[in-house]
């Protein structure tokens, strides 16, 4: 058991040592002022959400880009409130092109039929995703375009923060948002992305269309980023980037109860086991694994007596291990992580962690008022 464990330890701290190696090389981007050349249409699918909306069209107006060089299209997705009458009141006063469509659901991934709706009635290059519930930096697009034109990319992925009102599950999701964006970032260094987030994701409209959008996955309900990612780095491996740039952060808005946190977890890992991408199922498992030892330690410890002080040694060293992963993140997101405040997170972690995958076994889940089964 203790040898398991210590190799189960060793093999987290060099892939976490790889991480923020991978982060590091990562270099940050600084955008020139240059003449706008990209043109973009923004997606933004949205499904009962009359109380986000507002906040989102604010930010969407302020972005600094020349108007005829971009339109915002909304989709709704059944909404049953009155979502769709904000954003018919918004467009009379908008200064660039914004259209609402209908939904038109062909497959069991809502999401990806709307996304899919909103390119096949675009007019321009560039496709960008977010959601509802963002807030838009003003230099989003102005970024975007700089580096777009300096390299050239299929696909740049963006970082993406939930905002946080300091309370215990909303400080939860943002450093829990830090380290799943120090493992994006840090694979993007490797050269092996993993993650994206689609509250953040450009690409070109002809190779969606080339790589056949979301065929082929879309009888998943979520994945509309990741699926997509993997299919874009099999055809274009050195022209998916990540942008890292303060400029181009997009902020989302935290679940307010921890039955929505689960759920929406639970809906991230039902995608896991469709991946393609080995490294991923590798490094899911191995958190996995890790995490189940986080919690059995305490009871290694009163069992195991003998060993205590080492099972007390590499719980430790796991803290450190993740307290560095994140701050680091935190650091480049403009946020402060004290070491004292995240000593409760790793525990949290490991239990949210186990509770999901084997909810994820189950594979349904509700989400925006919908039950959705595995697949």
């Amino acid at each position: 058991m203790i040898w398991a464990i210590l190799i189960l330890f060793a093999a987290y701290l060099i892939a976490m040592a790889i991480v923020v190696y991978g982060f590091k090389k990562v270099s940050l981007f600084k955008a020139e002022e240059i003449a706008a050349k990209s043109h973009f249409s923004i997606v933004i699918p949205f499904r009962n959400e009359a109380e986000n909306l507002p906040v989102l069209l604010k930010t969407v107006e302020n972005l600094n880009y020349p108007s005829k060089m971009f339109e915002v299209i909304f989709v709704n997705d059944a909404s049953e409130d009155n979502s769709e009458a904000i954003i018919s009141e918004a467009i009379e006063k908008s200064k660039f092109s914004t259209k609402i469509l209908q939904n038109k659901r062909f497959s069991n991934s809502p999401k990806k039929d709307a996304i899919s709706e909103a390119i096949k009635n675009s007019n321009f290059e560039w496709i960008v995703t977010t959601d509802a519930d963002c807030e838009l930096p003003k230099n989003w697009l102005k970024t975007l375009d700089a580096f777009i034109q300096k390299n050239n990319p299929m696909m740049v992925c963006g970082p993406v923060i939930y905002k946080s009102n300091g309370n215990f599950i909303e400080s939860f999701q943002q450093r829990d948002g830090f380290s799943l964006q120090a493992v994006t970032i840090g694979s993007f260094g490797m050269r092996r992305p993993l993650l994206c987030n689609g509250a953040n994701l450009a690409y070109k409209k002809d190779v969606f269309f080339e790589i056949n959008g979301f065929s082929g996955n879309d009888h998943i309900a979520s994945g509309d980023d990741i699926f997509l990612l993997e299919k874009m780095k099999k055809r274009f491996p050195r022209q998916v980037q990540f942008l890292k740039s303060k400029e181009v952060i997009v902020s989302t808005k935290p679940q307010q109860t921890w039955k929505n946190v689960l759920n929406q977890r639970i809906r991230w890992a039902s995608k896991t086991s469709k991946q393609k991408s080995t490294t991923s199922l590798l490094l899911g498992g191995l958190v996995f694994l890790v995490n189940i030892s986080v919690l059995a330690i305490p009871l290694l410890m009163v069992f195991h007596s003998e060993n205590a002080l080492l099972y007390a040694s590499l719980l430790f060293i796991k803290i450190i291990t993740d307290y560095i992963i994140v701050r680091q993140a935190a650091i480049f997101f403009g946020r402060k992580i004290m070491f004292w405040k995240f000593l409760w997170l790793p525990f949290v972690y490991a239990s949210i962690v186990v509770y999901v995958v084997f909810g994820s076994f189950g594979g349904n889940y509700s989400w925006k008022g919908r039950t959705f089964e595995k697949q």
